[in-house]
C-alpha cells in the first residue's frame, strides 16, 4: 500500500506532523467513519476496496487541485480499505491554510471529489446477515488524467 491507501487503522497523528506550518492559521480535519444504518436499514460493519494504484494517483491528483484552487498550504487524504467495523474511521483529510474560508473549502472539495471520482468501493453488511456493494465509480471513469 502506498500513501494514499492503506489496510491498516487511519493515524491522524502522522497526517497532523507532515502538515505543520507555522503560516497555517486554520486546520480543518475531516473523518469519515462507518455508521449504524443507510437507506433505513440497520449496518453492522463495512468493507472497502480499492483499485489502489488508480486511487492513488486520484487522490493525489484530488490534493494538488485542492493546493491549487483555494489557496491552501496542504491537503492530505488517506483512505482505509478492507472491513470496518462501526465507528471506525474510513477516511481522513487534513487541509491547513491561512484562513478557515479556503480550508472549509478545501475539504469538502476533497471528500466530494474522492467520492465522485476514486475507485473506491464499499460493499454494507447489515444485521439481518444481508450485504450489497453501493454504487461506486466504474473504472475507466470521468477521473481526470
Amino acid at each position: 500500500m502506498g500513501r494514499w491507501i492503506t489496510r491498516e487503522p487511519l493515524q491522524l497523528e502522522p497526517l497532523l506532523h507532515e502538515t505543520e506550518d507555522p503560516a497555517s492559521g486554520a486546520l480543518v480535519i475531516f473523518l469519515g467513519t462507518v455508521r449504524n444504518h443507510n437507506d433505513g436499514r440497520p449496518v453492522r460493519g463495512m468493507t472497502y476496496d480499492a483499485h489502489v494504484s488508480m486511487a492513488e494517483k486520484v487522490l493525489a491528483q484530488i490534493e494538488q487541485e485542492a493546493l491549487e484552487r483555494f489557496d491552501v498550504q496542504h491537503c492530505r487524504i488517506q483512505h482505509r480499505i478492507g472491513p470496518m467495523t462501526l465507528g471506525e474511521p474510513s477516511v481522513q483529510i487534513v487541509v491547513r491554510a491561512a484562513h478557515r474560508d479556503a480550508a472549509y473549502a478545501a475539504s469538502r472539495y476533497a471528500i466530494d471529489e474522492l467520492k465522485r471520482r476514486a475507485p473506491i468501493w464499499k460493499e454494507e453488511h447489515y444485521t439481518d446477515g444481508d450485504s450489497r456493494y453501493l454504487d461506486g465509480v466504474p473504472l475507466g471513469g470521468d477521473e481526470q488524467a
